[in-house]
């Protein structure tokens, strides 16, 4: 029987509970298996992983938030340095593997410590000291770049590009990424908004091909083959309606006995549509982007348009 008072813990199957220092070596643990797995991807002699997902898919990658991201995970403490990994992702865009390797030989030295019977709160306090000296060293050893050291940038993008499987071109690409960000830099605050930067990718040529573009691309169809691929100082009109005849709301039949009203059924329905494709025309508009329907002679009609 439990003793009074003492609390009764249900557990899920197949589940156990640890506490107290068992618990910190199974969290020490967790975290340092997946330092571990990453670790082998760096530098020049590191190996790529092969993943399987749960459908068969397989991914190869060095990439260590890649690998991180495709790992099924349940431990809580593992998923805590997989977040490490995605925040350094998000801020930085380089180093997640280097960040998770730290944080697993932290762990490391923080078990040995243990193992000294040194408190965790004082071990706590000892690598928060480390940290704030490590960032004023940072700060006493960085230099400020700025927006027009091109050279410099490029050598930037060159290191990020390295281990990412695109060294092949990644001094093209690190032009390419320069002249993009450069472009899009708030000259008043010298922040780069990257939501103006889309990165569109398309299969069947090789990564030498790949182009900046100073626009928008938009990856769909033209609905007919005579319309422009590219268009220059584009005015767009966003239609919610469409371009084609309404049909009736109730069921309705029409009964015509004279071929000569047919053929004038026919053409106020042409005529309709051409009003339609004249007043989109008339806005000045070269550019449609239609979320209904949209009629073929209407397509016919709007390609005929000069741009």
């Amino acid at each position: 029987m439990a003793m009074a008072g003492a609390p009764i813990v249900v557990l899920p199957q197949n589940v156990k509970r640890y506490v107290g220092k068992d618990a910190q070596r199974m969290n020490i643990l967790a975290g340092r298996i997946i330092a571990e797995t990453v670790r082998t991807t760096l530098g020049p002699k590191g190996m790529d992983k092969m993943l399987v997902d749960e459908l068969g898919d397989i991914i190869v990658t060095n990439d260590g938030v890649t690998i991180l991201k495709e790992m099924s995970v349940e431990h809580p403490a593992a998923k805590m340095l997989i977040e490490v990994a995605k925040t350094q992702e998000k801020e930085v865009g380089d180093g997640t593997t280097t960040a998770v390797v730290i944080a697993g030989e932290l762990l490391k030295q923080a078990e040995e410590l243990l193992d000294q019977n040194i408190h965790p709160t004082v071990i706590i306090n000892g690598f928060e000291l480390a940290r704030n000296k490590a960032i004023e060293e940072v700060k006493n050893i960085a230099k400020e770049i700025k927006a027009d050291d091109k050279e410099m940038l490029k050598k930037i993008a060159m290191t990020s590009i390295t281990g990412k499987g695109a060294e092949k071109a990644r001094e093209k690409l690190a032009d390419i990424v320069v002249e993009a960000v450069t472009s899009v830099v708030d000259e008043e605050t010298g922040k780069v908004d990257k939501d103006l930067i889309k990165v569109e990718k398309k299969e069947g040529a090789p990564i030498e091909e790949t182009t900046l573009i100073r626009g928008v691309v938009i990856d769909k169809e033209r609905v007919h083959p005579e319309m422009p691929k590219r268009v220059e100082n584009a005015k767009i009109a966003l239609l919610n309606c469409p371009i084609e005849v309404k049909e009736t709301e109730t069921d309705a039949e029409i009964r015509i006995t004279d071929p000569a009203k047919l053929m004038e059924f026919i053409e106020q329905e042409e005529k309709m549509i051409k009003d339609m494709v004249e007043k989109i025309a008339y806005t000045g508009a070269n550019v449609v982007f239609c979320q209904k329907g949209i009629d073929d002679l209407a397509q016919y009609y709007l390609a005929r348009k000069e741009s």
